[in-house]
C-alpha cells in the first residue's frame, strides 16, 4: 500500500516554514521515497542532487519536518530511524528482518478487533501503531 504522494515541500510552506535550496532538495528527496529511508540515506540522495548538503544539516531538516508534523518516525527494531511522510491515511507495517525491507498494509479486521479490544477493556481507542516482523516463508517445501 503505497503512501499517497504527498508534498513536503508544499507541507513546509503552509506551515510558513523557510525552504532553503537545501531543505527543498531534503524535501523533494523525502517525497519521491517510496521506501522509508533513514537520515544516511537522505543524505546519499540528497548529496546526489547537491553536494554541498551536509548530514548535519539533514539531520537538522528533517528533525524540523518531524516535529511539524510532516514526517513519521519508526524504529523499526533496525537501529535506525526511519521517515515517511505524515499522512491520515492509517496503514501498519510488516518489517523483513532479513532484508529491512519494510511492506505497508492495511486491513479492516485487525482495525475492527483492535477497537473491539479496546472497547472490552474498558477505553476508546484514540491511536494505535502496528508493526509485525518477519521472515520470508521458505519457498522451496
Amino acid at each position: 500500500m503505497p503512501n499517497q504522494q504527498l508534498d513536503i515541500e508544499e507541507l513546509c510552506l503552509e506551515k510558513g516554514m523557510r525552504m532553503t535550496d537545501q531543505r527543498r532538495v531534503i524535501a523533494r528527496v523525502l517525497t519521491d521515497a517510496t521506501d522509508h529511508p533513514d537520515v544516511e540515506e537522505v543524505y546519499r540522495r540528497s548529496t546526489a542532487v547537491d553536494s554541498g548538503i551536509s548530514i548535519a544539516t539533514v539531520y537538522r531538516t528533517v528533525r524540523l519536518f518531524e516535529e511539524a508534523g510532516i514526517l513519521e518516525r519508526h524504529d523499526f527494531r533496525d537501529g535506525r530511524s526511519r521517515y515517511e511522510p505524515a499522512s491520515d491515511d492509517h496503514h501498519d507495517h510488516l518489517i523483513n528482518l532479513e532484508t529491512g525491507e519494510v511492506h505497508e498494509f492495511h486491513n479492516e479486521e485487525i482495525e475492527k478487533l483492535q477497537e473491539e479490544i479496546a472497547r472490552r477493556l474498558g477505553f476508546r481507542l484514540v491511536d494505535h501503531r502496528m508493526e509485525l516482523y518477519g521472515v520470508p516463508l521458505d519457498k522451496k517445501k
